[in-house]
């Protein structure tokens, strides 16, 4: 894996997305030190999964939890 200094990575921001976009990811150092890292979409991707909203997934995430009264009287008749 290819490591770059984050000035260098600003210099050449072009070249490092277009390695991305080959399958090269790009680890950027700060002070010599690993920061952070360019990769692929597709990586991306399979790290972290796009998660879509679940109200029932919110609701038992609540702390606590979530109680509800229900409502045991007969439904109405509706004349349709």
């Amino acid at each position: 894996m290819k490591r770059m200094q984050v000035r260098d990575a600003k210099a050449g921001f072009s070249a490092l997305v277009e390695a991305a976009e080959r399958g090269q990811p790009t680890i950027i150092t700060k002070h010599g030190k690993p920061a952070a890292v360019v990769v692929p979409v597709s990586d991306a991707e399979r790290l972290y999964p796009e998660q879509k909203p679940n109200l029932g997934a919110f609701l038992l995430s609540l702390p606590g939890g979530a109680e509800f009264d229900r409502n045991d009287s007969p439904m109405r008749e509706v004349d349709l």
